[in-house]
């Protein structure tokens, strides 16, 4: 990959994150599925906002923690969602800009709110997400920029972004600008609900337009409809030049064609909130593949921000990723 203006360019549905941490009891009287994400109406996000307790508010999305990350680890990211010219859709701009993420995509004056994500984050770290989509599925092919796309060395996008017809066909037509200008394509999964739900749309995706797939365990299989997680990876192998498929405390497993690169989970102390722990993952690959590293330096790294994001709350780095790196002698 020649040097770009861009390292990653992310596409993904521009959410505020509420967290708040609740008890199993909670998530139970909700009638809601652990470890599930749930699309909401605006009524059903105002009752959740109204008994959830106390949360912490910040900007957020699937592909805006990758931009994120992206950019504390140093590198240079820019951002394609759709937000609402409303406060939410001010303090996400806002927010991008301070991480130094490119974020130009033109706001809504008019239509749904900006969108947000209301995440239960239970005793055992593991995250419920309830999303209200608002504004960010009316994300379309008018929003994607073909100077950006073409600036950039990797286009990505979250799999949850494929819910809307509009929003699959700006990622369609981005993928075409990129590969036309011999830039990369990407694609993360996100759940395995999302993976059933658009389960024969993502294999054409994949196997016509992806250059590097992100999945975990769970979804990977959902994928290939196996409880065989080495058939699943086979494949994949087949399907996609690349793919980094994570396994929480397994570890993660980088396919290249014949290749195999198996790279341990970092230990946590505590772990306290797995939200954007495969956004992060994601961000430390590509940041390091855009900076043509080997495989395994590349899943370190990705393994160094996943575990750094499950140590807190939020899905945002409470450290500069690059200096992390550095005292961890990886960069």
């Amino acid at each position: 990959m020649t040097q770009k203006q861009f390292d990653v360019l992310t596409i993904g549905n521009a959410i505020v994150d509420v967290i708040a941490m609740v008890d199993d009891s909670f998530v139970s009287h909700e009638n809601l599925v652990k470890g599930s994400m749930n699309l909401i109406d605006e009524a059903r996000a105002e009752q959740l906002y109204s008994v959830m307790g106390p949360a912490n508010e910040t900007s957020g999305g699937s592909a805006g923690n990758t931009a994120a990350g992206i950019a504390s680890f140093g590198g240079t990211a820019a951002y394609f969602g759709k937000v609402k010219n409303d406060k939410l859709g001010t303090i996400f701009r806002n927010d991008m800009k301070t991480q130094s993420v490119h974020f130009n995509t033109e706001a809504a004056n008019d239509g749904p709110a900006t969108a947000r994500s209301f995440i239960l984050v239970t005793p055992d770290a593991e995250r419920t997400m309830n999303t209200y989509l608002g504004a960010c599925v009316n994300l379309t092919k008018a929003d994607v920029d073909e100077k950006i796309v073409k600036a950039s060395a990797v286009t990505y996008m979250e799999g949850y972004l494929w819910d809307k017809p509009e929003a699959q066909e700006a990622f369609r037509l981005a993928a075409q600008i990129a590969r036309a200008s011999g830039n990369l394509t990407s694609i993360t999964l996100s759940d395995s609900f999302c993976v059933e739900r658009h389960r024969d749309s993502f294999l054409d995706l994949i196997r016509s337009s992806i250059d590097v797939v992100f999945a975990n365990e769970s979804e990977i299989k959902s994928l290939y409809k196996t409880q065989n997680f080495d058939g699943a990876v086979s494949a994949m192998r087949k399907d996609c030049p690349l793919a980094a498929i994570t396994r929480s405390e397994k570890g993660s497993l980088i396919v290249r064609g014949d290749e195999t690169v198996s790279v341990k989970a970092l230990p946590v102390s505590h772990v306290v909130d797995v939200t954007g722990a495969g956004d992060l993952y994601a961000a430390g690959f590509l940041y390091g593949h855009t900076k043509h590293m080997p495989l395994q330096r590349c899943a370190e790294l990705a393994s160094l921000a996943a575990a750094e994001i499950i140590s807190h709350t939020g899905a945002r780095p409470l450290v500069n990723l690059k200096h992390h790196a550095k005292n961890a002698k990886l960069i």
